[in-house]
């Protein structure tokens, strides 16, 4: 059953501006460590027991990953594997809905819950041969290419905010974070880019 705002009974008010838009106009440019916000994304969270699981992918355009921390994507969309039953649906512009009815659709009597949580974060991108430099300035993990490498993703922290962190390419690395947290992560990534300086 799809979980929106509304029907959790959260307020329906209408997502704020984008909550680094003044904080990117400014960003000087580096080319050894590239910040750029991503274009609004549709976001859905899939919980299921086995019967599921490939029903939703299938639905989803995108088979859902079975191996800890991985992630798979297809013509866009990108499914992140983020527990044993839990993974995030990401997809290209604003409108969860015709994603959520296909995979409710696809997944009709079958346990498993789908939560739209499109309006919760925004996505940055951190790239370059300094990208890994600058997150490990407030990120505990190893971010060397053998311990974290191209398609792995996982829930971790960037100083004192939990993010949703995955490397879509050898020096390109993808941050979700909570739209509040936003600002904070926003300007201690600029903060790590200005010690290459």
């Amino acid at each position: 059953m799809l979980d929106t705002p509304s029907s959790a009974g959260h307020s329906t008010m209408p997502v704020s501006a984008d909550p680094l838009a003044s904080l990117a106009s400014g960003s000087p440019r580096r080319a050894t460590a590239r910040l750029t916000t991503l274009d609004r994304t549709a976001r859905l969270v899939f919980r299921g027991r086995e019967s599921a699981i490939g029903p939703a992918g299938e639905a989803f355009g995108v088979a859902l990953p079975r191996e800890a921390c991985r992630f798979a994507s297809n013509e866009g969309r990108s499914a992140l594997w983020l527990g044993p039953d839990e993974w995030i649906l990401l997809a290209p512009g604003a409108q969860a809905g015709p994603i959520a009815a296909a995979i409710e659709a696809a997944t009709a009597g079958l346990p498993h819950s789908l939560v739209d949580v499109s309006s919760r974060s925004v996505g940055i991108e951190l790239s370059g041969p300094k990208a890994a430099f600058v997150l490990n300035q407030g990120c505990p993990l190893d971010l060397g290419l053998g311990r974290f490498p191209v398609g792995m993703c996982t829930r971790t922290l960037f100083h004192k905010a939990e993010i949703v962190l995955s490397r879509t390419a050898g020096e390109t690395f993808r941050i979700d974070v909570w739209r509040s947290f936003a600002p904070y992560v926003w300007s201690l990534l600029e903060e790590g880019r200005r010690e290459l300086d």
